[in-house]
């Protein structure tokens, strides 16, 4: 079994997707052991009690700066035994140092296709609104490693969803969810536990029977 520990700062419909995968057998026999909160009074840390998940809270302001932070959660990942930690909207900055100490255990699910609208300041409906602006006729998610460089690491998953031409930043980003998101990232964490993916040159391998 391995232990999975999910990073939130919000509601956690991302983490749901991942519960509802360990509970139909879908997650390669991950067990998700930990979440883990930069916020407190998120409705992700309800989802983590309704199913008796453990859940800490890692405050983000508690701490003088990024470093500090980073050093808090990298000492806390290590004590929980994490195997693979997943980013389920985690929208708090950590430095290198982590990413460091779990090399190709930690991935993100991004809100579109990278390399498009990725990087520094492209998050939540950020990303949306960019994309529309654009113009372009198809966006979607991206499961990807977490590495040093923003939204850079070897991308893992991705799933291509349709921009229509009366969305608003808000229906966007619920399709992008409800298509891409919520399919890929469980899909992704099931690949990983199963010991299906390998990062060869910078980029993923994927080794399906």
């Amino acid at each position: 079994m391995m232990n999975i520990v999910v990073l939130v700062s919000g509601g956690g419909t991302n983490l749901q997707k991942l519960i509802d995968a360990e509970k139909a057998d879908k997650l390669g026999g991950g067990k998700i052991t930990c979440v883990i909160s930069s916020k407190p009074d998120v409705y992700a840390l309800q989802r983590a009690r309704d199913n008796g998940i453990k859940s800490v809270v890692l405050e983000r302001k508690k701490y003088p700066d990024v470093a500090a932070y980073s050093k808090a959660m990298k000492d806390l990942l290590i004590d929980e035994k994490a195997d693979l930690v997943v980013y389920a909207g985690f929208l708090t900055i950590l430095d290198e140092t982590v990413c460091k100490a779990f090399p190709y255990k930690m991935m993100n699910v991004h809100p579109a296709l990278i390399p498009s609208f990725c990087g520094k300041g492209f998050y939540g409906l950020h990303v949306h609104e960019a994309v529309l602006q654009k113009g372009v006729k198809l966006t979607g998610a991206t499961v990807h490693f977490v590495t040093e460089e923003c939204d850079g690491g070897p991308i893992i998953l991705q799933k291509a969803v349709e921009v229509k031409n009366l969305d608003t930043p808000e229906v966007l980003q619920k399709r992008v969810m409800e298509e891409a998101e919520w399919i890929i990232l469980p899909e992704a964490v099931r690949l990983f536990c199963e010991g299906k993916i390998k990062v060869i040159d910078g980029k993923t391998v994927i080794e399906e029977i």
